[in-house]
């Protein structure tokens, strides 16, 4: 649970960052959402067993893979609420004195905020699941469960093994939302609400 969270954090800082450098202008957009659209093509378990050589096993390489993973619903999301602001607010802010920081920081974002936050929860779940894979490299979590049922296959405990590993990635993914949800609700300035 600890490397999905870790990796939410990691994609969102980043994918928000590449999503504010890259939306007002055609061809950096199109770039970032080609770029982080095509990680999510990369077959997770190849591209944990990729990492192998790169990081070792454990913890690192799945943090790494899950980011990569991650950043697309962010990046999108973050390009679409920002683009999505009423021009006319911008604007007015703009007639008030605001710089182009000022007004990305005190309007454009808080406004784009709970389109932004729908990404961050797809990210959540995306991962959530993906993590699961993580196994393969020796990375912790419920995907432990799944890979020892699937390596006792016709045994007693495999479908239970199985199963245990798939209820623990569906509780992690419900709360992950839920958490997520609520956070959002609570950054969220009542008047968009």
């Amino acid at each position: 649970m600890y490397l999905v969270g870790i990796s939410v954090l990691l994609s969102t800082a980043i994918g928000v960052f590449i999503g504010v450098t890259t939306y007002r202008t055609e061809r950096p957009r199109e770039i970032a959402l080609a770029v982080t659209g095509s990680f999510l093509t990369i077959p997770s378990f190849a591209l944990f067993i990729l990492m192998i050589p790169i990081m070792g096993i454990g913890a690192p390489p799945v943090i790494v893979a899950l980011t990569m993973y991650g950043l697309l619903p962010v990046v999108r999301n973050t390009i679409t609420g920002l683009r999505e602001v009423d021009q006319a607010t911008v604007e007015s802010a703009k007639g008030m004195g605001m710089g182009r920081t000022q007004r990305l920081v005190r309007i454009e974002l808080p406004l784009a905020w709970p389109v932004i936050v729908t990404g961050v929860r797809v990210t959540a779940l995306v991962l959530v699941g993906i993590a699961a894979v993580g196994a393969i490299v020796d990375g912790p979590g419920y995907g432990t469960f799944i890979f020892d049922g699937l390596a006792r296959v016709g045994s007693p405990a495999a479908i239970n093994l199985v199963v245990s590993g798939m209820l623990g990635v569906i509780v992690v993914a419900i709360l992950f939302d839920t958490l997520l949800a609520v956070l959002g609700k609570l950054t969220t300035s009542r008047g968009i609400q």
